[in-house]
């Protein structure tokens, strides 16, 4: 590793902070919208002056700072857009208490089937992990620098019935498919309001083969016509399945079994 790439600790303690930069310099930095380098210059400069860097050297450490901070800063932002639940990621997932298969939720995690456009159906119980595997792969894809975007069925329709009023619903929906994965999560709760089964057969015929959706439901999609339409369920199943990967969840609540063993909070003293 070289001494380049070491710049970015913190000065430890009883070292006196490294100089500011000039005024002028700090003002170009600004102009120029870099403000990683201009965060990290003044203990870089210290650095090189200290252990005598080449000039090339400076410039790589100041370059790599600019784009690690835009990098994080990205993240940061598609995580925020995103509108994930909980913020849920594979780092608490047990793929052992799942009852989908491991070689599946390995297929899953590489996200190839969203370069592919391909989309993903999670149906069965409820509490058998059907949303958290999906905020994971959705926290896994922002993290590979993919957009994503998180809805309900009730947030379809409000988004339906704001856009109706002007005639923009189109627009709306397309702004929506500038995420590369969409999700519509837990369908199948509660009785589906006209406007949300239009907003999702909407959502899902503007993403056919151009973008991936995921869904949660307690019901598989062959049931839909249970909770919406027959005519709107016919048809937004028949888009969405089509190039569809089908995972079907089964089991006992993990919610419940962690609550009547006493897991589901911390004890009282």
């Amino acid at each position: 590793m070289s001494s380049a790439t070491k710049t970015t600790a913190a000065p430890a303690l009883g070292v006196p902070a490294p100089p500011p930069l000039p005024d002028d310099l700090e003002a170009l930095l600004r102009r120029l919208r870099l403000p990683h380098i201009r965060r990290h210059a003044p203990e870089v400069v210290a650095t090189a002056k200290a252990q005598r860097w080449e000039p090339v050297e400076v410039l790589r450490a100041l370059l790599g700072e600019e784009a690690a901070g835009r990098e994080r800063s990205a993240l940061a932002t598609r995580r925020s857009t995103a509108g994930f639940p909980t913020g849920k990621t594979f780092d608490a997932w047990d793929p052992q208490a799942s009852s989908i298969p491991a070689p599946t939720q390995q297929a899953l995690r590489t996200l190839e089937w969203v370069h592919r456009r391909e989309n993903l159906v999670v149906c069965g119980p409820s509490g058998t992990g059907k949303t958290f595997l999906l905020e994971a792969l959705g926290q896994q894809a922002v993290e590979q620098g993919l957009k994503v975007a998180w809805f309900t069925l009730e947030d379809l329709g409000i988004l339906l019935r704001r856009h109706r009023a002007d005639d923009t619903v189109t627009r709306a929906i397309a702004r929506v498919l500038r995420a590369d994965l969409v999700v519509v999560d837990d369908i199948g709760l509660l009785p589906v309001a006209h406007d949300a089964a239009e907003g999702l057969y909407r959502l899902v015929d503007a993403a056919y083969e151009k973008r991936s959706i995921a869904i949660s439901s307690n019901l598989h999609p062959a049931s839909f016509d249970e909770l919406m339409p027959k005519t709107l369920a016919t048809a937004t199943v028949d888009r969405l399945l089509h190039h569809a990967h089908i995972c079907q969840t089964t089991g006992d609540s993990v919610r419940l079994t962690q609550a009547l063993a006493g897991a589901g909070v911390s004890p009282l003293t």
